[in-house]
Order: C-alpha cells, then sequence, then structure tokens
C-alpha cells in the first residue's frame, strides 16, 4: 500500500490523464467499444488499474483518501469507465472465494480489459428473488452440463465470460442449491440475443445455455455453497463505482446549472430551489460513496449500508434527469437526429435509460427490505431469503 501524500498521487494521476488521455468518444457502438478497451488497457499498463485490487493481481491497493481521489480524478477527466460488470462485480467475489489458480488466470485478463465479463443472474422468473432461478448445472465427471436461460443480461453481446448462479441442487432448496459457475461466452450452446431498450441500444439481452459443458474447475466455491458469493457479488454491485457515480453527478449537475443558466431558467426561483436540492443530494452521495469505501477497507465488504448509497443514487438520477427534461420544455423531447435537440438529446436519453435504475442490482425494494432489516433491524420478510 502506498506512502505517497494523497495530493502528491492527486497530481501525478492527474498529469498521466491529461498526458494519456483517450481522445474524443466515438460514435459508432464498435469503435468506442475498442476505444473503451484500449483505455483500459493503457491504465493497466502504465499502473493505473484496479485502485482497491491487490497489487499481486495487477491493481494499486490504495488507501482510503487514494480511492476517493482517484475516482474524482477520472470523473473529471471524462475518461470511459471499465467494459463489462467484472471489475465491480465478479472480481471481489473471486479475490476472496477463488482459489490462487482462478486468480491468477481471471483477474489480471479482466483487469487490462483483454477479456470482458458479464453477470448471468437474473432469470424470466427469478429476477429480485434469486433464490428461484432455475437455470440447471448437471454434473458429468470433470464437466457441469447447463442448461436454461438468464435476462436483462448488461454487455453480454461484447461479453467473452460470464458469472453466473446456477442450480445444482433442487428447486425446492432455493438459496442452498445455488452454485457459482465461470461461462466460456463462445462456448458451443451459448446464444445471446440482444434486447432494444428504451433508447434503441442494445446494452441488455437474453442468454441461453443448451448443455454447455462448463470445468468443475470454473466453479467459485463449493458445490451447493454460491449463495454467500452471490450477497458478496451483490453488496459490490450496489457499491461499485459509488465514489465514480458522486464525482460524475457532481460534474452532470453544475453542467445542467450551466445549461439552465444559458437558457435563463434559473430565474424562475422554483426551478433554482429544485437545483439546490440536487445540489444537496449530491453532496450526500458523496458522503454515502466515502462511507461504503470506508466499510470496504475495514471489513472487506461494503455491508448492508451499501443499499443505502444505491437506493439514493438511482431515485437521484431518476428524478434529475426528469428535472431536465421538464425545465427545457418542448426541446427536450427532440430527439438526437432532430433538429433543436439541446445538446444531442442527452437529458431525454438519460430520462430513458434511469427508467430502469431502480430494477438493476436489486429493485428498490429489495434496497428497502435490506435497509429496514439489516440495518435498521426490523422484522424479516417471510417471502424474502434469509440474511444468512
Amino acid at each position: 500500500m502506498t506512502t505517497e501524500p494523497v495530493e502528491a498521487f492527486r497530481a501525478r494521476l492527474s498529469e498521466f490523464l491529461t498526458g494519456h488521455g483517450p481522445g474524443p468518444r466515438p460514435r459508432d457502438p464498435d469503435e468506442r467499444f475498442a476505444w473503451t478497451r484500449a483505455w483500459q488497457a493503457t491504465l493497466f499498463d502504465h499502473g493505473f488499474a484496479g485502485p482497491g485490487w491487490p497489487e499481486a493481481y495487477g491493481g494499486m491497493d490504495l488507501p482510503f483518501a487514494h480511492q476517493v481521489a482517484y475516482q474524482e480524478e477520472l470523473a473529471r477527466a471524462r475518461v470511459p469507465g471499465p467494459v463489462g460488470t467484472g471489475l465491480g462485480i465478479a472480481a471481489p467475489t473471486i479475490i476472496k472465494f477463488g482459489t490462487d489458480e482462478q486468480k491468477r488466470r481471471w483477474l489480471p485478463s479482466m483487469l487490462r480489459g483483454d477479456r470482458v465479463w458479464a453477470q448471468g443472474y437474473s432469470e424470466p422468473g427469478a429476477g429480485s428473488d434469486l433464490p428461484g432461478l432455475r437455470t440447471t448445472a448437471r454434473r458429468e465427471g470433470p464437466d457441469y452440463v447447463v442448461t436454461g436461460q438468464k435476462v436483462w443480461t448488461s454487455h453480454a453481446a461484447r461479453a467473452d465470460v460470464f458469472f453466473t448462479l446456477v442450480r445444482t441442487g433442487a428447486v425446492a432448496d432455493r438459496q442452498r442449491g445455488i452454485s457459482y459457475l465461470i461461462i466460456d461466452a463462445h462456448a458451443p450452446g451459448v446464444e445471446v440475443r440482444p434486447l432494444r431498450d428504451l433508447t434503441g441500444g442494445h446494452v441488455f439481452a437474453e442468454v441461453f445455455f443448451d448443455g454447455v459443458r462448463v470445468p468443475v474447475a470454473d466453479r467459485v466455491g463449493e458445490e451447493n455453497g454460491g449463495w454467500p458469493l452471490v450477497r458478496t457479488s451483490l453488496g459490490h454491485e450496489r457499491a461499485a463505482g459509488a465514489m465514480n457515480q458522486a464525482a460524475l453527478y457532481r460534474r452532470v449537475l453544475t453542467e445542467l446549472e450551466e445549461l439552465l443558466r444559458e437558457r435563463g431558467a434559473l430565474a424562475d426561483p422554483l426551478v433554482a430551489d429544485r437545483v439546490a436540492g440536487f445540489e444537496i443530494g449530491v453532496r450526500i452521495m458523496r458522503y454515502n460513496a466515502q462511507r461504503t469505501i470506508s466499510d470496504i477497507l475495514a471489513h472487506g465488504e461494503p455491508g448492508p449500508a451499501s443499499s443505502i448509497s444505491r437506493l439514493h443514487i438511482t431515485a437521484f438520477e431518476q428524478e434529475l434527469h426528469e428535472f431536465a427534461v421538464d425545465a427545457l420544455g418542448p426541446a427536450g423531447l427532440l430527439g438526437r437526429n432532430s433538429p433543436g435537440a439541446v445538446q444531442r438529446a442527452r437529458w431525454l436519453t438519460g430520462f430513458l435509460r434511469t427508467r430502469a435504475s431502480t430494477i438493476g442490482a436489486g429493485t428498490a425494494e429489495i434496497q428497502l427490505n435490506t435497509i429496514a432489516e439489516q440495518v435498521l433491524g426490523l422484522p424479516h420478510e417471510p417471502g424474502m431469503p434469509a440474511a444468512g
């Protein structure tokens, strides 16, 4: 762990970002994907990837204050985030529960962006109720044979690897019959079907497994012992990038304020009052993120309080984009290709995209249950799996 003063680290990182930045964001999706992967590799090759990762696997192992500075500087530089969902979700699980061989095999290439990871949890009949999942993994010698369907799988069309929950026990076993498998996205029997969302994009997809053979060596943790790993994954999913999100929305809110000022909207006291409320919200976001990072460094887990941060961020981004579209009036409803569109319709696109914010990484209702039971100590909801 570094002993470099935090301001010296911040200055060194800022200098690197200025001198090695990835350049303008391409508009073509394929070019943008290659651009993002190249930037992730640049960070890794220069020792600026994985702020909280162990150094043994290519990370920086930064102290708390340095991690805060890291996320703030990357948000300020407007560089792309990592590709896929592996870094913030699968990696903490593998670091905690994986074997030494699994860590060496998977973590460095994930951090560098050489292989893109995507999460395979939700199913048509098992979204928030993950213990009800039905994708099966039947043991045959040195392999599992996996059959089933996943849905709402972010970045699946670009993925090389799926970190996946499968049922190795009986359906009645619920969370006691779940295992955690790493599945090659290019293996025979894997089919990905993109799903178009409200913005017209294809971030999500359905994934079908038809007799896919997965080596037993690619199971993380014990057979039927995947539920504790799920809890680690979900906790880190809710915490992942919390500081980055806080820094991002600090910049986004400033840009919205500048736009409203240019258009004369801030002269309206009601608009100014709403903007003041968002100023408070973005500061709360930053403090929640700092607490989450502190919990991870102290205990190795973000803990149930990460649900507070997740719930606040998702509600904030929905409310902010809805307000922006309203404040822009009729021009706020124009698509990016329409004459008169404001900033290529970024606020309308954000409004449409964030409709799903309170569903991903556990619905708002799930977050509220977690806060009620595990933070406030209220009675357990009988319809949900126990915390242990």
